[in-house]
């Protein structure tokens, strides 16, 4: 019998995952594991690391895609999904993908930024005219360089998930103009690049904890917030603040990773089902998206929220006023800008 491993990585709060991966019977995605119930024996189990909740089309993406690898290697690989943040937050599981305490993870672009710099290109605020715009340049040639950007950050990219439109949402007023966001106190992530977008259009961002929004916002510490309809709609934000602007500053789409430590022990073979398989339910996640973000503004608009359009005019307007964020995180990659404003 092989004796497992574990390797200290405390530095970067892996502990926990150590332990859950020894509880387990393997280490970083190595060690054979014993015979399961369904009588079928898997050669490995490996951890991958979601935190959002199971119903989300993040997690049910992620679970279609353990199924998928489940049924193409016919059991020899079982893939096991922590949801609700089970394994840490998206910057300690970065950590841990890193140096092999996670296998795989759904990571936000934005979290990946940090590490990958030319990954804020995707950030940019009004970059796409529309989802069908971003999705013809992530499945094209251009996705495929920000993928092979990652080679030496511990981590192998593996497929484009959907994360929807980012708008703006408030407690004051319809915004229909660009006037009339100026001088509102909005929370942003602690994202500077975020920050620096709300300060070009004539806001204050306000960095804050997701979690103290509703309050903020129901005490008037801040005006409004952004984010997409579904998270506008589960964190009741619509109770608070029910003037919903529909302008898609920012799409920023989520990475499915693998583990650098992991992928250097599949073999070819392997590696080729794994990536097929990332691919399917990269397109099953965002079909989900689709259908959940729809619903979500249905249920929304029969809440009473109150929706403003921008109209093309202003659409202009709002993304002429960033283009000093252009130049602060884009100015290294007007390459790519150029490239992406260009596809049809």
């Amino acid at each position: 019998m092989k004796k497992a491993v574990v390797v200290f990585v405390g530095l970067f709060g892996v502990l926990a995952a150590g332990c859950m991966a020894l509880a387990l019977g393997k280490g970083g995605g190595s060690f054979p594991l014993l015979k399961e119930k369904s009588g079928i024996s898997p050669e490995f189990v490996f951890t991958y690391a979601e935190n959002q909740p199971q119903e989300y089309p993040t997690t049910r993406g992620a679970m279609k895609f353990a199924d998928l690898v489940f049924e193409e290697t016919k059991g020899r690989i079982k893939i096991n999904v922590f949801s609700g943040g089970e394994l840490g937050d998206e910057v300690s599981v970065l950590d841990q993908l890193q140096f092999g305490g996670v296998d795989f993870a759904r990571v936000s672009v934005m979290t990946m930024g940090t590490a990958v710099p030319q990954l804020n290109v995707l950030q940019l605020p009004y970059l796409y005219r529309d989802g069908n715009h971003m999705w013809k340049a992530l499945d094209g040639e251009i996705g495929q360089e920000f993928m092979e950007s990652l080679e030496g950050s511990g981590v192998v990219g593996m497929s484009w998930y959907d994360a929807g439109a980012r708008h703006f949402y408030n407690s004051v007023k319809p915004i229909e103009r660009l006037e009339d966001i100026r001088g509102m106190r909005i929370r942003v992530a602690e994202s500077e690049l975020m920050s620096k977008m709300v300060e070009a259009l004539g806001a204050k961002p306000i960095p804050m904890a997701y979690s103290e929004v509703y309050a903020a916002l129901e005490i008037g510490r801040i005006d409004g917030a952004e984010n997409n309809w579904p998270s506008y709609e589960s964190m009741r934000h619509f109770e608070v603040a029910k003037y919903m602007t529909v302008d898609g500053h920012n799409r920023i789409p989520e990475l499915q990773l693998v583990s650098e430590a992991t992928w250097n022990k599949m073999g070819e073979e392997d590696r080729e089902i794994i990536m097929k398989c990332a691919k399917e339910s990269s397109v099953y996640e965002r079909g989900l998206w689709a259908e959940w973000e729809k619903a979500a503004e249905e249920r929304l608009l029969k809440k009473g929220c109150i929706v403003t359009e921008l109209t093309h005019g202003e659409q202009i307007r709002f993304r002429a006023s960033v283009m000093t964020v252009y130049q602060m995180y884009g100015k290294d990659y007007i390459d790519v800008v150029n490239r992406i404003e260009e596809i049809q």
